[in-house]
């Protein structure tokens, strides 16, 4: 950054980091003591749409990589597109096997970066539910290199607890690098994995 940037008032990006992805499974038990939400074993990826043999390719490399796990008890992992046209990959594991479900996290926003593809990565997010069934998620803003909970209001509508993500981040201030910009704890309605 240099001196007229500075004048300017324009910052330089935060780089992602997809290492601080390693931190949600500390940070699960953290959430499931201070907040009594537990990991329900999905979790997943979004990106832009992209077209094209060598991302159709990109995709065929992700499927093989996670499907090749035999840990994965047959459940392949799944593609899907929402009504905005991101896509998102799915990823299941057991509710108890975080670690290993934030490294398929890892792994797919690592080959789609190496691939060419980080500037249409979005966001990653890891779902939870509490003992009343309240889904929530911690979504992982690849451009911004942060966090944010996402809680959905149960019963349909697209409404969201506010209160209980802002308690989530109190909760989870100490563990991850939570997003301080409230305007980009972007809604991710009917995401899979939520």
């Amino acid at each position: 950054m240099g001196l007229l940037d500075t004048i300017l008032g324009r910052s330089k990006p935060v780089r992602p980091d997809l290492d601080e992805l390693f931190a949600v499974p500390s940070a699960a038990l953290t959430l499931q003591a201070g907040a009594g939400f537990t990991p329900t074993g999905l979790g997943s990826v979004c990106f832009a749409g992209v077209e094209g043999g060598a991302f159709a390719r990109l995709q065929q490399d992700v499927r093989e990589l996670l499907d090749a796990d035999t840990g994965r008890g047959g459940l392949p992992v799944e593609f899907s597109q929402d009504a905005y046209g991101y896509t998102w990959l799915l990823s299941r594991r057991p509710a108890d096997d975080t670690a290993t479900l934030v490294n398929d996290l890892h792994a797919v926003n690592t080959l789609l970066q190496d691939g060419g593809f980080g500037p249409h990565l979005l966001c990653s997010l890891v779902g939870f539910r509490d003992e009343r069934g309240r889904p929530l998620a911690l979504v992982y803003l690849y451009k911004r290199g942060t966090f944010y909970p996402f809680a959905p209001l149960p019963g349909g509508g697209e409404k969201r607890d506010n209160q209980l993500e802002l308690q989530v981040r109190a909760v989870l201030g100490d563990d991850l690098r939570m997003e301080k910009d409230l305007a980009r704890w972007f809604p991710v309605w009917g995401a899979p994995g939520l």
